[in-house]
């Protein structure tokens, strides 16, 4: 099984710990955080790990990973980096993890058994985590929902109502062939200053107006995102005090 880890972007949110590095490399838990990615996805039984760099990619020389260049990474987002290791994603099936994210082997597991040709992983208890982050959890969540099945129904969406949230998007994706061809198709349609712009759950979002079948699995697990400064101070103290346990 191959993964590929979107570590281009630069911790700038970060002040002094990731302005000079690009945002993976800042340390969690007394070691930099693709350090906990790389450890959870081997766990899992991944063997062929390729990073997406950007921002000082000469930092990211790490042995036993391939890698791929957005050399544009400071003027497009996240699906022009995915698009950099397309040659991974026509070949065989790719498990895909945002750089700023830490998780446990288990959800990979999850992703890796699933049979559908998109899979997407979320957080149930994701409104837990983030009255935490936030004074407002509605301030930066998005709309989430499933069908009975599991398939996605909705996902990106801004809201005020609690119940359009079933569940937070983790940043860890499956593409089978299948599936990249359909992201492929999409993006030849789109203008290249659109493509450029487009993250992640836009992209999704995308898919699903073209009836795409986009599966998912949940989980409870502990994983976190690190957007600022005060996230990676609030998972260290969760760290510290045993309420967050990484594997």
């Amino acid at each position: 099984m191959k993964a590929i880890i979107l570590a281009a972007g630069r911790g700038s949110r970060l002040g002094e710990m990731g302005n000079d590095r690009p945002k993976c490399l800042v340390e969690f838990a007394g070691r930099p955080l693709i350090e906990h990615q790389l450890a959870a996805l081997r766990r899992a039984g991944v063997d062929q790990i390729a990073l997406v760099r950007g921002y000082r990619a000469e930092m990211l020389q790490i042995p036993a990973t391939a890698s791929f260049d957005n050399v544009r990474w400071a003027e497009t987002n996240m699906v022009v980096s995915l698009s950099c290791a397309d040659s991974w994603l026509q070949e065989e099936t790719v498990i895909v993890s945002y750089g700023d994210i830490f998780y446990g082997s288990s959800v990979i597991e999850k992703l890796i058994e699933s049979p559908g040709d998109l899979v997407i992983s979320y957080d149930r208890n994701w409104r837990s985590l983030w009255s935490r982050r936030f004074v407002d959890p509605l301030t930066d969540a998005e709309t989430f929902r499933v069908d009975e099945a599991g398939i996605l129904i909705e996902i990106g969406g801004k809201t005020d109502n609690y119940a359009s949230i079933e569940g937070q998007y983790m940043g860890l994706l499956k593409f089978t062939p299948t599936s990249w061809r359909w992201v492929r198709d999409t993006l030849s349609q789109l203008p290249a200053s659109v493509v450029d712009r487009l993250d992640m759950t836009g992209l999704l979002r995308r898919l699903l107006e073209k009836k795409k079948v986009i599966s998912t699995v949940s989980t409870v697990e502990h994983w976190g995102e690190i957007d600022d400064a005060g996230d990676l101070a609030l998972y260290e103290r969760m760290h510290e005090t045993g309420e967050l346990v990484l594997e």
